[in-house]
């Protein structure tokens, strides 16, 4: 059997974002029929919440959506091996972006597995010479309240369809 294609969903704590993009892109493959050949895995950049589960309101947005809900989902932070690992890294900010790339060039990891989240969005900017990757960050709806929730899990849908088309180009 050949090594699963291993895809890592980053944010900042490990308990929003990036643990929704991880349940809801997982689902995804699986009804694409890759759950046996696709790994979709979540970190965070930040150590600060390790150990701590998904948010209550990410739960609860999931559920609400007809998705599990994350139980058992504690958070983490990327390390290099993990970095190393992964086929394709999504982060949800240009923030994380640049993180991202420094660990990697320390790692001897390839950045070019490294796309941001958004750039799978056809509805999301597209970048021009000069513009900021920052155009295409996925807000951090831990700051607000449920309406934050529900459209960072549109934003996170609205990118699902092309990664999966991507992944599948990538096994061939």
């Amino acid at each position: 059997m050949n090594d699963p294609f291993r895809v890592m969903t980053v944010c900042t704590g490990n308990i929003c974002r990036s643990p929704m993009a991880e349940i809801v892109l997982r689902e995804a493959f699986v009804e694409a029929g890759l759950g046996d050949t696709v790994v979709v895995e979540s970190t965070g950049i930040s150590s600060e919440e390790r150990g701590n589960p998904i948010d209550r309101r990410a739960r609860t947005t999931l559920t609400n959506h007809g998705y599990p809900n994350g139980t058992g989902h504690v958070a983490r932070r990327i390390t290099p091996a993990g970095l190393a690992a992964s086929d394709l890294v999504l982060p949800m900010t240009a923030h994380h972006a640049r993180t991202l790339r420094r660990l990697a060039a320390d790692a001897g990891a390839d950045e070019r597995t490294i796309c941001m989240w958004r750039t799978f969005d056809p509805a999301a900017p597209k970048l021009g010479e000069g513009d900021s990757e920052d155009l295409l960050d996925v807000e951090d709806p831990w700051y607000g309240g449920m309406a934050d929730f529900e459209v960072c899990l549109r934003e996170i849908e609205a990118a699902i369809p092309a990664i999966v088309e991507y992944v599948k180009a990538q096994l061939g």
